[in-house]
């Protein structure tokens, strides 16, 4: 028997899977737009085969997991943590979505600039500085990488300036909107799974109810059949000349 995790995997399985070009296309810019994506991702969220809670702690999970600057590690630490709080794991997958090329740069610079208000560092928060962050931190991971094969020695200060005037702030101003967001998502997603799936069982037994009336004509009328041929059978008997 399945266990709900692979029950779910088997819901959104798609007839024909996306080659990878078209994935990552679907992950910067959905082909149905952001709007319809958004209701797709809550209505099969609604459809996971699993208990209400357990679809709410992992849509925690989630969203929790999706505000924090974890890049390419979102699945994994969502995963995990899902895990960890026995949610369920493809709900926490699905909430890492709440954040995508709309959402994500306004987000980032209120949790930069509350990081910034919490930490007390000064510093101007626009695009030329923290452009001019990236570019000091990329340059420091090229730089440090190709001296991994030459004779120079690694630099970090473009990285040590990024870690502490854009990713820390960044890291500790989105743990207090995750945590708040995050628990707006769990109340609202159990009284949403519950609707769905009481709608659903209710449907599921008016049909079954529908097929037990169904059957139940189907061999009242297979009885009167039997009885009208045993009856024809008895008077074609009496009507035999040999009959006394």
């Amino acid at each position: 028997m399945r266990n709900p995790d692979e029950e779910a995997a088997l819901v959104f399985k798609r007839r024909e899977p996306l080659k990878w070009g078209a994935w990552l296309r679907e992950q910067v810019y959905p082909r149905s737009g952001f709007v319809r994506a958004t209701r797709y991702v809550v209505y099969r969220m609604r459809r996971l085969p699993d208990q209400p809670h357990r679809v709410a702690r992992g849509v925690f999970a989630g969203f929790f997991i999706g505000f924090l600057p974890l890049p390419g590690l979102q699945f994994v630490a969502a995963w995990g943590m899902a895990r960890l709080m026995r949610g369920n794991v493809l709900a926490a997958l699905l909430g890492t979505f709440n954040t995508n090329p709309v959402t994500t740069p306004p987000f980032t610079v209120f949790a930069v600039w509350l990081g910034h208000w919490i930490l007390g560092i000064e510093a101007p928060l626009n695009f030329k500085y923290i452009w001019h962050a990236l570019d000091n931190a990329g340059q420091d991971l090229w730089f440090n990488f190709m001296a991994l094969f030459g004779p120079e020695k690694a630099r970090w200060g473009g990285l040590i300036q990024f870690w502490n005037e854009i990713y820390l702030p960044w890291l500790v101003g989105a743990l207090g909107p995750a945590i708040v967001i995050s628990a707006i998502a769990y109340y609202i997603t159990i009284p949403l799974v519950e609707a769905y799936q009481k709608a659903r069982a209710a449907t599921a037994h008016e049909r079954a109810e529908r097929r037990r009336r169904m059957r139940a004509k189907l061999a009242e009328a297979a009885q009167k059949l039997k009885r009208r041929g045993d009856k024809g059978g008895d008077e074609t008997d009496d009507d035999n000349p040999g009959a006394p």
